[in-house]
């Protein structure tokens, strides 16, 4: 398949966003993953999502590490910029292009054996400085690329495509994310595209680090009976805490919070996130009742989706430096080599 290329060809009655793009003018190359694969439902939806908020292809900047999911960005924004790093590399490799250019939005592309593995380390350290960015695990806990073996997120007793039973205990980056100081937090399901193309866009909204924990069923390895990473059973076992939209910047709407109604979040940068409440104990702006509720319903073996905690007054990595809002490549030399005089009363502040 990647020799065959998509036609350039747009029919004239293709619906345009505000850009006057279509929805074609988001997408990449031609998949070359499973046929099935969970990953390419959640390259359309970010497809989707980057069309509906019309954002400009060329403001936006993907990175990923190593394995199917890493490959994905390949297969979407084929306008925009990309950087493939090496196993586990992504987060670092996405906080310092942020550092040096904070006009792009930024979006990192990993699965659960690049961050919740050989990457752990760089996932940690990302999230807890509060990198502005999108970063999406596609989790399906198997290491794909490799035939099947368990990756550190499949769950305690999950069995494998050959019968043989995990007897670790799994990583829960979502309860992760949340401890470490994640300001936009959501979990959903690769099948599920009404709910993953709102959170999708809410995150790419935010004004902080926005992680999303997408499981993504490995329809080669890992989408049998035994296993809780499949279609069946995430399908059987869901409990959706919201139902989201994003609508542009309007007039304030305010409503009550309660059960069954609906609530405008404003984010940091202005734009509003709609949520619907389903469950009338749930607070999507309390992080310490998240933890507990995600844990509570864990042990009933239920994979709670939607977003699960957000932070509308976050602040990002260039908040805490205080860095320069200009990019590192728009400095002229009398920005980086002020003269001696400045460099004197920086060291008698100093003093």
């Amino acid at each position: 398949m990647t020799f065959v290329a998509k036609p350039k060809l747009h029919h004239p009655t293709l619906p345009q966003n505000a850009l006057c793009y279509t929805r074609r003018d988001y997408e990449g190359k031609i998949s070359t993953l499973c046929a099935g694969c969970g990953h390419d439902s959640i390259s359309a939806a970010i497809i989707q999502a980057c069309w509906e908020l019309s954002l400009e292809p060329h403001r936006l900047a993907k990175l990923s590490g190593i394995g199917c999911s890493s490959k994905t960005p390949d297969y979407f924004l084929g306008q925009s910029h990309g950087f493939n790093t090496v196993h586990g590399r992504m987060p670092s490799v996405l906080t310092g292009a942020n550092l040096a250019n904070r006009e792009l939005i930024y979006l990192g592309v990993s699965g659960d054996g690049d961050s919740a593995s050989i990457g752990i380390g760089q996932f940690v350290h990302a999230i807890r400085r509060g990198v502005n960015m999108t970063y999406i695990v596609e989790n399906n806990g198997v290491y794909g690329l490799t035939k099947g073996q368990f990756s550190a997120t499949a769950d305690q007793g999950s069995t494998s495509k050959r019968g043989v039973v995990n007897a670790d205990s799994p990583i829960d980056l979502i309860g992760l994310a949340l401890q470490l100081g994640a300001t936009y937090v959501g979990r959903s399901f690769s099948g599920d595209k009404a709910q993953l193309v709102p959170l999708i866009k809410g995150a790419l909204a935010h004004g902080g680090a926005a992680f999303l924990d997408v499981i993504s069923p490995c329809v080669a390895f890992n989408n049998h009976a035994g296993s809780t990473k499949s279609y069946e059973y995430v399908r059987a076992h869901n409990d959706a805490v919201n139902r989201l939209d994003v609508i542009p910047q309007r007039e304030e709407i305010a409503v009550d919070y309660a059960a069954g109604e609906t609530i405008d979040v404003e984010q940091h940068d202005g734009s509003r996130l709609r949520l619907h409440k389903l469950d009338a104990d749930y607070d999507p702006r309390d992080r310490i009742a998240a933890m507990n509720y995600i844990q509570q319903h864990q042990a009933r073996g239920e994979v709670v989706t939607g977003l699960l905690y957000v932070d509308a007054g976050a602040e990002d990595l260039h908040t805490h430096l205080n860095t320069v809002a200009t990019p590192f490549n728009r400095l002229e030399a009398a920005d980086l080599s002020p003269g001696a005089a400045v460099l004197a009363k920086i060291n008698a502040g100093l003093r």
